[in-house]
C-alpha cells in the first residue's frame, strides 16, 4: 500500500477540491470500502461503507467523526487533526459566503406578479383602443369603465399576491420532494395497519418463505456497498433483524452486525442503485416504515411502505431467485409485495 501521507488537506480550497482529496487518498490507500470499514472497526471507529460511499461521490463536507474515522482506516492517524483544520477552514468560508436567498426570491416573484398585472392591463386598455373585426362598435365610455374595473381586480390580486410570497417563500423548504422519489406516484388504496411489538425478527417474502431480507450487493455490480436482498435464511444469520416501533403505526427496520455495528435500512434516493435498500448509520425520518395488511388474512401477510410516500418494498423483476434485490415501487399489491414477519 502507497502511503496516503503523500496528500496534504491544506491543498483544497473548497469542498469540491477537498472530497477529491479524500478520493485520491481512498485510492492509494488501496482498500474498498468494506475493508476501510473493518479497518475503522478495529480502530474502535464506526464507518459503515455506505456512508463514505455517499461521502465520496457527493459535493458536502463529511460529518468530522467520519472524516476522522476515514483517515484513520486510510492509515493516516498522525494527520487527522490537520484534515479536521482544513475542513473546519473550508466549512467556515462556506458558511460566511453562503447569500440569504429568501428575501432576493421574495421580491424575483413580486416583479413577476406585477410584471403580469401590468402586462394585464395593457392588454385590457389595447382591446379598447384596437378592437377585433367582429366586436362591432362599441361605446367607448362602457368599454374604459370595463379596462377600470379589470385593472381594479387586477390591483387586488397583485396585492394579495405580494402578501402571500413571502410566506411561499418561507415555506417553499417543505414543499420541496425529497430524495425517495414519491412525486406524482399514485395514492395507494386504505389498508390496516398491523400493530407489531418489535423485537428480533425475520422478514421473509411471503412467496419465497425459505429467503430472507438480508445483507447482499446489487446484482449488476453498480453499487460498492450492501444492500437489502433476499438469500436463503440459513445461509445468513447476518445481520440480526431488529423490528424498532417507533409510534404511530411505524417501524425501523435495524440490521445488527458484529463488525459493521447498528444500521437502519433507507431507501436509495439516486445513483445506479436507485430505490433499493442500504443500512444507514443515522436512523432519522427516512428510516421509517409503515406495516399494513396486505391482505384480508390479517398480520400473516404484511406490506411495507417507506413513511411518507405512497410506495410499496417489493422484489425486483417480482424475481424469485436468491440474490433479487428488494426495491421501493408503485403499489400493486402483487405477491412480491408481501413479506412475512416472524419473531426470531
Amino acid at each position: 500500500m502507497r502511503d496516503p501521507g503523500e496528500l496534504s488537506p491544506y491543498e483544497a480550497r473548497d469542498t469540491a477540491g477537498f472530497i477529491q482529496l479524500m478520493r485520491k487518498l481512498k485510492e492509494r490507500s488501496g482498500l474498498t470500502y468494506r475493508e476501510l470499514e473493518e479497518r475503522a472497526a478495529r480502530n474502535g471507529d464506526v464507518l459503515a461503507r455506505s456512508t463514505l460511499a455517499d461521502v465520496l461521490r457527493r459535493t458536502s463536507l463529511p460529518r468530522p467523526d467520519v472524516l476522522a474515522a476515514f483517515i484513520r482506516a486510510c492509515g493516516d492517524g498522525q494527520d487527522v487533526a490537520s484534515w479536521l483544520d482544513a475542513r473546519g477552514r473550508i466549512a467556515a468560508e462556506a458558511a460566511a459566503a453562503a447569500p440569504d436567498t429568501t428575501d432576493t426570491a421574495a421580491a424575483t416573484a413580486g416583479t413577476a406578479a406585477v410584471t403580469a398585472a401590468t402586462a394585464a392591463d395593457s392588454a385590457a386598455e389595447m382591446s379598447v383602443a384596437a378592437p377585433g373585426p367582429e366586436a362591432g362598435v362599441q361605446r367607448q365610455g362602457d368599454e374604459a369603465a370595463g379596462v377600470r374595473a379589470r385593472r381594479f381586480k387586477s390591483r387586488t390580486a397583485l396585492l394579495a399576491t405580494l402578501l402571500v410570497v413571502p410566506l411561499l417563500a418561507l415555506g417553499a423548504w417543505a414543499l420541496l420532494p425529497d430524495s425517495s422519489g414519491d412525486s406524482g406516484a399514485p395514492a395507494a388504496a386504505a389498508t390496516t395497519s398491523v400493530p407489531l411489538d418489535g423485537g428480533w425478527v425475520t422478514i421473509r417474502p411471503a412467496g419465497t418463505p425459505d429467503l430472507c431480507l438480508t445483507d447482499g450487493r446489487d446484482r449488476e455490480g453498480a453499487y460498492d456497498s450492501a444492500v437489502a436482498v433476499q438469500l436463503p435464511c440459513a445461509q445468513a444469520p447476518v445481520p440480526r433483524v431488529y423490528l424498532e416501533p417507533a409510534g404511530e403505526g411505524l417501524y425501523r427496520i435495524q440490521w445488527h452486525h458484529p463488525q459493521h455495528g447498528k444500521g437502519c435500512l433507507a431507501i436509495m434516493g439516486s445513483g445506479p442503485v436507485k430505490g433499493m435498500l442500504e443500512p444507514r448509520q443515522k436512523c432519522g425520518q427516512a428510516t421509517l416504515f409503515r406495516v399494513e395488511a396486505a391482505t384480508t388474512e390479517g398480520a400473516e401477510k404484511v406490506r411495507l411502505r417507506p413513511s411518507p410516500g405512497n410506495r410499496c418494498i417489493g422484489i425486483a423483476g417480482d424475481d424469485t431467485s436468491a440474490g433479487a434485490e428488494a426495491i421501493a415501487e408503485r403499489c400493486t399489491g402483487a405477491a412480491d409485495q408481501q413479506f412475512r414477519i416472524k419473531k426470531g
